[in-house]
């Protein structure tokens, strides 16, 4: 293992997705990661959400569980695809009704699969910016939106990309949150152009701990995000030794949250893939302990002082 522990790093606020699992065996693991990483006091979780009204199901129980069962603040994704606005709009009302005061709003992909043009439902809302009006016109809610260091594959350019997300942000969105990434210049970038056009919502940088590194391909491919050559030249050849593996992702991650701090970054969002283990040995490297994290807010500064002074005293 890399040393890559952070000595003096400041404070981070963080949050946690999470997606709804199929299975009574993935419910189970499932609800171990989000056990063992409520410890962390995230300042909230979301839970991902599939097209149209058929995988409405599985994500209204994970998130009702969450808001029944812990104290964690979560908050919903929320797609438009093979949706009405009025069929949408109940969805909205009835995660309200459990309990849901934030959302993840999202246009979702394409019906025809990843690649195919996408073409809104008729009288369904049209994308993620027009969802955000919907759902400001039913409630007050707390609102994240997506956002693209490497462009959405379906945008013209970044300047095509910025201009969507600054809609979103016009109409109420209260933050955005990245698709996974591993050049932090190309974040940088990203965000200085964001803050150029105008947009002042806060946007989060969404870290992905590989946890397999082909899975990681098949996203990347899907979703437009590229892999850095000294990712494929530090994990390529550790498919056969699985705790190599694991050391070595969790210090790339640690790495890069590191970094972006120095950047003057402290929110992130992390793609847990409901998994703990490697999200809390990223924590580990970053100096951040559950007791520390569990005291809540008022404590929070205070904690981190003493890890502080205890690791360089």
């Amino acid at each position: 293992m890399t040393d890559v522990t952070a000595t003096h790093a400041r404070p981070i606020e963080y949050s946690f997705e999470f997606f709804p699992p199929k299975s009574e065996e993935a419910t189970a693991g499932w609800w171990r990661a989000v056990e063992a990483l409520s410890a962390y006091d995230p300042a909230f979780v979301s839970v991902t959400y599939g097209a149209g009204a058929s995988s409405q199901a599985p994500t209204f129980d994970a998130v009702k569980r969450l808001i029944d069962e812990t104290d964690l603040v979560t908050a919903s994704h929320l797609t438009v695809v093979n949706a009405t606005s009025g069929e949408v709009d109940a969805v909205i009302r009835r995660f309200r009704d459990a309990g849901v005061k934030r959302f993840v709003a999202l246009r979702g992909d394409a019906p025809d699969g990843v690649g195919a043009a996408y073409r809104p439902h008729p009288g369904g809302y049209e994308n993620a910016a027009a969802l955000v009006v919907g759902l400001k016109a039913i409630d007050d809610f707390d609102i994240s939106v997506s956002a693209y260091p490497e462009k959405h594959p379906e945008s013209a350019d970044r300047a095509a990309d910025i201009a969507m997300l600054k809609a979103k942000a016009e109409n109420g969105a209260d933050r955005a949150l990245t698709q996974f990434f591993f050049d932090n210049d190309v974040f940088e970038d990203y965000l200085n152009d964001v803050l150029r056009a105008g947009v002042t919502i806060p946007v989060l940088p969404g870290i992905m701990p590989v946890q397999n590194l082909n899975q990681l391909r098949r996203f990347a491919a899907m979703c437009g995000a590229s892999i850095p050559d000294f990712l494929e030249r530090r994990l390529g050849g550790l498919a056969d030794d699985p705790a190599a593996h694991f050391e070595v992702a969790a210090d790339i991650a640690a790495e890069q949250v590191l970094d972006l701090q120095k950047r003057g970054i402290s929110e992130f969002h992390f793609y847990t893939m409901n998994r703990s283990r490697l999200q809390i040995a990223v924590f580990e490297r970053l100096g951040l302990k559950p007791a520390a994290r569990a005291r809540g807010n008022v404590a929070r500064e205070a904690g981190f002082a003493e890890e502080r002074l205890g690791r360089t005293g």
